[in-house]
């Protein structure tokens, strides 16, 4: 089954969907596969491989490989370059950040890596990626213009251009680690403006009572990733998947 429709089923089903995101320049391949057991048991849906400064080479391939030796989920690529792509996984969010200033991030690195992901047959999964603010790591290093907190409207014209440019899923992003997640005004309006396109939502939900608002505001899916760095992985995914399931 292709991990798309593997997700929509979830989302279908359970009313939503979570993805746990590990960056392998935060630990070894070893560590990595133990956080990804330890997602599996608490219920994550699949794990998402790769990190804001761009995970490349043999960690990245190391690691993608220590995940699929121990956990069945699927592996989803989420890379910051053409360099982020990896034979092993079984898909990636092909995505383009749409409010960068920088072309590379919004077509140029998606033209490079499109024959890549052709040649190792990687499922692509077309994603629009639109940082808000604070942003943290990725909009900087992503070059982007942060759409600010109070201005939903903004969220909801790039993610419509998503939409009617043909792109099945949004992606929300805060910054990893940021002290507020995406506001709940903006999540509500945009996923009412692309009603069957889904909404991803990540950065800043540190518990299960936000990722539940989030996961009402309209969000299909939850990331979260600086969460479960430090404690039980197990139990803190429990957490997270207990509110946002049906």
């Amino acid at each position: 089954m292709k991990v798309e429709t593997l997700l929509d089923e979830i989302i279908q089903k359970d009313g939503a969907a979570h993805l746990t995101l590990i960056d392998p320049d935060s630990q070894t391949p070893e560590e990595a596969a133990k956080i990804a057991a330890g997602a599996a048991a608490g219920g994550t849906d699949a794990i998402m491989v790769g990190g804001s400064l761009g995970s490349t080479g043999t960690q990245l391939d190391e690691t993608v490989l220590a995940i699929k030796k121990c956990t069945k989920l699927p592996a989803i690529l989420f890379p910051s370059n053409v360099a982020g792509l990896n034979k092993h996984a079984d898909a990636v969010f092909f995505m383009s950040l749409l409010n960068s200033k920088d072309v590379m991030f919004i077509t140029t690195n998606q033209a490079l890596g499109a024959p890549i992901v052709k040649r190792y047959d990687i499922e692509p999964i077309p994603m629009a990626y639109i940082i808000i603010s604070p942003g943290g790591t990725a909009g900087w290093v992503g070059d982007a213009k942060p759409i600010p907190r109070e201005k939903p409207e903004l969220a909801v014209a790039y993610a419509l251009a998503a939409k009617y440019l043909g792109m099945r899923w949004v992606y929300l992003e805060a910054g990893s680690g940021a002290d507020e997640s995406v506001p709940l005004a903006m999540i509500k309006a945009v996923k009412g403006a692309i009603d069957d396109t889904k909404l991803i939502v990540g950065g800043g939900i540190m518990d299960g009572a936000t990722a539940k608002e989030c996961v009402k505001a309209g969000a299909d899916a939850i990331v979260t990733g600086t969460a479960i760095e430090n404690g039980d992985v197990t139990s803190k995914i429990r957490e997270f998947v207990g509110a946002i399931k049906k």
